[in-house]
Order: structure tokens, then sequence, then C-alpha cells
């Protein structure tokens, strides 16, 4: 099983949506390095869903319930269908960037990157950090 993030503008589509729907298609993610990485998403990982905008946190735990498989509306694109897993004690980003473990990770140095691995230790630590 592997760690992952994923973002998204809370006005847009927020984790309470999500919890409300029971499961979505995680789509629109268009930049090379975020498609390259949800390309290596597999059912049965587990993503944090972060809201960005004002917010700026990790707000739940998804479970990927699907392969990437050809977005219906772009065929050049991939989607993956996720469903709520737990809701967390928000880890805002101002707590991350305030902790040297995560200086390296993406959240931290490629700010408009929508899609990312997250390594099981730093995983680890925002899970605790939410509990």
């Amino acid at each position: 099983m592997a760690y992952w993030l994923f973002k998204q503008e809370p006005s847009s589509y927020s984790y309470s949506q999500l919890e409300k729907d029971g499961r979505t298609v995680w789509d629109g993610v268009a930049n090379n390095l975020a498609l390259k990485h949800l390309r290596g998403v597999r059912k049965g990982d587990k993503a944090l869903f972060y809201h960005t905008g004002d917010e700026k946190q990790i707000v739940g735990v998804m479970d990927i319930v699907s392969d990437p498989y050809p977005d219906p509306k772009d065929r050049s694109m991939v989607v993956v269908d996720v469903a709520p897993s737990r809701r967390l004690k928000p880890v805002t980003l101002e707590q991350i960037k305030s902790d040297k473990a995560f200086s390296s990770w993406e959240l931290v140095r490629i700010s408009r990157l929508s899609v990312m691995p997250v390594p099981d230790e730093l995983w680890d630590r925002i899970i605790r950090m939410a509990s």
C-alpha cells in the first residue's frame, strides 16, 4: 500500500461533500508531475485530503477504491475513484512547514502540485499530528 496527498479547493469539493457522497471520481488533474503520480495510485492505497485556498490544511483520509482509468471527459487524462475513510483533526500547512522532517516533501517545495506521494514516515507523523 502506498500513501498520497490529494489537494482540492473546498469551495469546489470538500471532505464534507465526499462524506455525503460516499464516493467520487477524482478528476481535473492536469499538471504533468501530478498526473504521473496519479497514474501510480492503486486500489487499496490511502490518500490525505488537503483543503487548499484559505484553509491550507489536511482534513481527512480517503480510500482509493479504483486503479487509475482514462478520464471519460478527456482520454489523455486519468482519474481514480475515492471514498472517505475518516476525518482528521486538521493539520495545517503552517504546522507542516514548521517541522524540519517535512522540509524536502513536495507539499513544502512544490506548492502547486495537486497529487503527491507521502513517504511512510511522513504519513505516520501527520496521523500522529492529527490525533
